[in-house]
C-alpha cells in the first residue's frame, strides 16, 4: 500500500542564507535514498519545506514495504566448480556455504553460457525492505550529509552529545496516518509539530501527511514552503513600491525568506538628509546590516522610502515600523559620518599608507602595487596611442593618476565597513577632491568586470588601469601561489584572465597579450618570475626607472604557462556562446595573442568551412603536417632548378603567386579573403599528392619537396591550422 509521507526535523532558528540549501538538501536526500531502495513507486512527487525552524518533505506513492527484488548470481565457471568426477569442488563447496546453501543444492544451480566459458548461475530472492528500516537509513544517511555551513555541538537533555546545524527539539514521521518509529538526532518520531513561534497557540498535531502544509498555514501561521514564501514575499514588495523601482537582489530575497515564517511588507522612510550619502552606501546599509529593500524613482534616484518584511502580522503596525526606523536611522547615520570624516582626507595623501596594507606576504605591500599598475597603465595607454585611433586615445599622465589613486580608497572608513564599495566610493571622494571625470570613473570602472557578464570599463582610460590590474593580478599571485588547480581559485585567476580577455576582444584593443604579460612581468624583481619560495616583489621607487624587459627566466616560466592559461580561459568562453568547437580549435591552435583578432579570425573559418574545397584542403594539410613531423629537413624555401616533376612545378608557381597574396590580406585583417584564396590551390594539391613521391631516395630531392610542403603549410595556416578541420 502506498500513502504520503512526511518528514519533518523541528528545530532552534536556522542559518537564513543557508537555509534555501539546506531545504533542498533535505529533501533531495530523503528521496534518493528511499527510491534507491525501491520504496517510491513511479510518479512519486516530492515537496521540499524549509523555514527558520524546520526541515521537511513529503513524498507522495511512499510504499509500507519495497517490492521483493530478484537476482541473478554467477558464482563459478563450471570449469572451476567440479572436478574431473563431475562432483561439485571444494571452490563451489566453499562459495555456496559463504551464501548458506546447502552443498546438495548445487543441481538446481543454472548453467549457462557466459562470454566463451559455460558458468554456474543462482537465482537469488532479496525481500524488499520495510519502509520503517528504509526511513531510517535515509535520515541518517542524509542529515549525515547535509551541506551544513558550520556544525554546532549541544548536548540533549539526557546527556547525550549530538551535532547539527542547531539543536533540534522535534521529529515528525507520518506515512499516511501512520507513526513511523524513527530516531535521528537523539530524537524519537512523533505526530506533533510547532507553529509560529508568536502566533501560534501551541504544539499542532499533524493527523495525516497530505495536511501538513495546509495545519501548519490554519493553525500554525507558517507558510512552510520556501518557494512559496519568497513569492509572496516578492508579490507584496512590488505592490507595495508601487511606481517606484523595487531593489531586490536576489540572495537578498532568499535570505529574507529563511528570516521570516509568516512575511507581512510594511513601508518605513528616514530622513532626506541622508540622501546626501552617495546611494550605493545607503543600500547597502539597508541591505547588509538591516535585511531591507531600498527603492529608487524612474530615474534610478534613491527614495528615502524603503521597504521591510516582518514575521508578525498586527492590526497597528507603527511599533513595528518605528522601531525599524529608529535602527536604520542610527545606521544611516553611522553612514553619514564615515562619509563626511573620509572626504577630510583626499585619496592622494592616503597613497602614501598603503605602505602599511599587506597586498600578498610575497608580493610586498599596496603601495608597491601601486608603482607597478601607474607604470604597466602608462605603458598600455602608450600602446593605445601607436594605433593612431582617436577612439582609443588615451592621455598616458590621466591613466597613470588613475592607478595611483585606484587602491587609496582601501583606508577609508567607508570601504572599511563596506569592502563591497572599493572603487565605487573611490570615485565620489575622487571627484570630490577635485580629480577629473576621467580619472574618477576609471576609479571606479578598474575593477570590471567584477563576475560574468559584468559590464566592463567604459573609456579607454579606465580599460588601461583594469588591464594593469589584472595583469599586475594574475602575474604576482601566479609567481606566489600558482596556477588555480580544479575547483581551488582561492584568488578568482580565472575571473580576472576573463576580464583581460573580454576588454581585449569586445573593446577590440589593438594590445597584444604576450606583450602585456611580459609589460606586467617587468615590474618585479628577478624573483618573482621564477616562482620560488622566496618569492619578492618589491617595487622600484617611483622615480626609478622601469625595467626594460622582465627577467630572464620569467619568459621560460611564468609568461608561457599563462599564456596556455589565458588560451583555455579564451577557448571555454568561446564555447559558451556559441562558436563551433573545431572553428576555436584551429583558430586557437596558433595561439593568437593579438586577442581582438580571434572573433574575425573565427568568423573568416566559418565561411571557408562552408567552401566545397576546405574539407579536402584540411586533409591535406593535417597530411602536410604528419609528413613534415617526420622528417626534420631545415630547407624552408625549395629550389625551383630541383623541381623535377611537372605537379610541384605547378604548386610551386601557384604558391609563389598565392603566399604573398594571403599574407598581405593576413596583414590588413581581411582573414576571410586570406582563407577564401586558398581555395584556388587546392587542385594543384590534389595533383601534387597523387603524382609526386615526397620521401623519394635522392636525399636533394626530397628536401626540396619537404620544403615545398613547408611553403605550403606556411601559406595554409597563417590565419588558422586549418587541419583541425579534417575530423
Amino acid at each position: 500500500m502506498s500513502a504520503t509521507l512526511l518528514l519533518e526535523l523541528f528545530t532552534e532558528e536556522l542559518p537564513p542564507k543557508a537555509l534555501r540549501r539546506l531545504g533542498e538538501a533535505f529533501a533531495s536526500g530523503i528521496e534518493a535514498a528511499l527510491s534507491n531502495l525501491g520504496l517510491l513507486e513511479a510518479g512519486a512527487v516530492t515537496t521540499a519545506y524549509a523555514t527558520p525552524r524546520r526541515l521537511a518533505v513529503t513524498i507522495t506513492h511512499t510504499l509500507a514495504k519495497a517490492p521483493d527484488r530478484t537476482s541473478r548470481q554467477k558464482l563459478l565457471p563450471v570449469s572451476v566448480a567440479f572436478d574431473a568426477q563431475g562432483l561439485p569442488s571444494a571452490a563451489l563447496t566453499r562459495k555456496m556455504a559463504g551464501l548458506g546453501l546447502d552443498v546438495d543444492a548445487w543441481r538446481s544451480l543454472e548453467r549457462a553460457v557466459d562470454g566463451k566459458a559455460e558458468a554456474l548461475f543462482i537465482q537469488a530472492t532479496q525481500p524488499g525492505v520495510a519502509l520503517v528500516e528504509g526511513v531510517q537509513h535515509a535520515l541518517d544517511e542524509t542529515l549525515a550529509k547535509l551541506p551544513i555551513p558550520k556544525v554546532m555541538r549541544y548536548q540533549r537533555p539526557d546527556g547525550t552529545d549530538v551535532q547539527f546545524v542547531r539543536p533540534a527539539h522535534r521529529l515528525l514521521a507520518l506515512h499516511g496516518g501512520t507513526l513511523l518509529p524513527v530516531r535521528a538526532l537523539g530524537l524519537e518520531a512523533g505526530c506533533q509539530t510547532m507553529g509560529h513561534r508568536q502566533m501560534s497557540a501551541g504544539a499542532i498535531t499533524i493527523s495525516t501527511a497530505f495536511e501538513y502544509p495546509h495545519r501548519l498555514m490554519v493553525l500554525g501561521k507558517v507558510v512552510a514552503s520556501f518557494t512559496e514564501r519568497r513569492t509572496r514575499i516578492e508579490q507584496g514588495l512590488r505592490a507595495q513600491a508601487g511606481a517606484d523601482t523595487l531593489i531586490a537582489p536576489e540572495a537578498l530575497l532568499d535570505e529574507v525568506t529563511g528570516l521570516v515564517e509568516w512575511p507581512i511588507v510594511y513601508e518605513g522612510w528616514f530622513d532626506e538628509a541622508f540622501l546626501e550619502v552617495p546611494q550605493e552606501c545607503l543600500i547597502l546599509t539597508m541591505q547588509q546590516n538591516q535585511k531591507y529593500f531600498a527603492l529608487a524613482d524612474a530615474a534610478g534616484r534613491l527614495r528615502n522610502r524603503f521597504l521591510l518584511v516582518g514575521n508578525l502580522e498586527t492590526t497597528d503596525p507603527r511599533a513595528i515600523i518605528t522601531g525599524n526606523e529608529r535602527v536604520l536611522r542610527a545606521r544611516l547615520a553611522d553612514a553619514k559620518f564615515f562619509f563626511d570624516q573620509d572626504r577630510r582626507t583626499p585619496l592622494a595623501e592616503r597613497v602614501g599608507r598603503l605602505a602599511s596594507v599587506v597586498h600578498h606576504n610575497k608580493l610586498g605591500s599596496q603601495l608597491d602595487r601601486v608603482h607597478r599598475l601607474t607604470r604597466v597603465a602608462g605603458t598600455i595607454a602608450r600602446r593605445l596611442n601607436e594605433d593612431g585611433r582617436d577612439e582609443l586615445r588615451v592621455d598616458p599622465v590621466s591613466a597613470e593618476r588613475a592607478a595611483w589613486l585606484a587602491k587609496a580608497d582601501l583606508l577609508t572608513d567607508m570601504v572599511g565597513e563596506f569592502p563591497e564599495l572599493q572603487g565605487v566610493i573611490g570615485e565620489y571622494y575622487a571627484r570630490h577632491d577635485g580629480e577629473t571625470p576621467a580619472v574618477a570613473a576609471a576609479i571606479e570602472q578598474h575593477y570590471h568586470p567584477r563576475f560574468a557578464n559584468d559590464t566592463l570599463p567604459e573609456s579607454p582610460l579606465a580599460l588601461c588601469v583594469a588591464l594593469a590590474d589584472k595583469l599586475d593580478t594574475l602575474v604576482g599571485l601566479w609567481a606566489a601561489a600558482g596556477a588555480p588547480t580544479g575547483d581551488k581559485d582561492p584568488f578568482a585567476l580565472r575571473r580576472q584572465a576573463l576580464g583581460v580577455l573580454r576588454m581585449l576582444s569586445e573593446r577590440a584593443l589593438p594590445l597584444d597579450l604576450h606583450e602585456l604579460i611580459d609589460v606586467a612581468l617587468a615590474q618585479f624583481k628577478p624573483a618573482v618570475a621564477a616562482a620560488g619560495d622566496a618569492v619578492v616583489a618589491i617595487a622600484p621607487a617611483p622615480d626609478a626607472p622601469a625595467p626594460k624587459s622582465p627577467a630572464a627566466d620569467a619568459s621560460s616560466s611564468i609568461a608561457p604557462e599563462l599564456l596556455r592559461f589565458f588560451f583555455d580561459r579564451l577557448s571555454n568562453l568561446l564555447r559558451e556562446r556559441g562558436h563551433d568547437a573545431q572553428d576555436i580549435d584551429a583558430v586557437l591552435a596558433l595561439e593568437p595573442t593579438r586577442i581582438d583578432q580571434v572573433l574575425p579570425k573565427l568568423a573568416a573559418v566559418a565561411a571557408f568551412r562552408s567552401l566545397p574545397e576546405s574539407l579536402s584542403l584540411a586533409a591535406a594539410n593535417k597530411r602536410v603536417r604528419n609528413i613534415l613531423k617526420k622528417d626534420a629537413a631545415l630547407a624552408t624555401r625549395p629550389d625551383p632548378a630541383l623541381l623535377i616533376e611537372p605537379a610541384e612545378r605547378a604548386l610551386h608557381d601557384e604558391l609563389a603567386a598565392l603566399e604573398p597574396e594571403v599574407t598581405a590580406c593576413t596583414a590588413r585583417h581581411d582573414y576571410t579573403r586570406a582563407l577564401t584564396r586558398l581555395a584556388s590551390v587546392r587542385a594543384s594539391v590534389d595533383r601534387f599528392f597523387d603524382e609526386v613521391m615526397v620521401m623519394t631516395d635522392d636525399p636533394a630531392v626530397r628536401a626540396n619537396r619537404i620544403a615545398l610542403l613547408r611553403a605550403l603549410e606556411r601559406t595554409l595556416n597563417q590565419v588558422a591550422d586549418i587541419s583541425r578541420l579534417a575530423s
